[in-house]
């Protein structure tokens, strides 16, 4: 069973930068497509980024593209959220998620990814 650790939250600034990290259980993190996805009090879970099993293929919310970058380390079980140019907004609990189905991408919906870490916090504030 894969289990999902999510780090590197805490308070940043408006404008500011934060590099979040998931790291994996078990020894088949390279079959999975990977999501990380925020959800803000009284608000739905949303899609931030996507990425490939082998990190060829990536996507955006297009509230995110160009400020965050999503990457992986299939040697070292992780994902990264590279978070740039914060807004106040941006305040949620940020989540990794994992997408176990076999697929050209990854799955582009809440309902695809079946596997969840416990979510980490990002407050954005002066």
């Amino acid at each position: 069973q894969v289990q999902l650790v999510e780090s590197g939250g805490g308070l940043g600034q408006p404008g500011g930068s934060l590099r979040l990290s998931c790291v994996a259980s078990g020894r088949t993190f390279s079959s999975y497509a990977m999501g990380w996805f925020r959800q803000a009090p009284g608000k739905e879970r949303e899609l931030v980024s996507a990425i490939s099993r082998n990190g060829d293929r990536t996507g955006y919310a297009d509230y995110v593209k160009g400020r965050f970058t999503i990457s992986r380390d299939n040697a070292k079980n992780t994902v990264y959220l590279q978070m740039n140019s914060l807004k106040p907004e941006e305040t949620a609990v940020y989540y990794c998620a994992a997408d176990r189905t076999v697929r050209a991408r990854y799955g582009s919906s809440r309902y695809d990814y079946d596997v969840w870490g416990q979510g980490t916090q990002v407050t954005v504030s002066s």
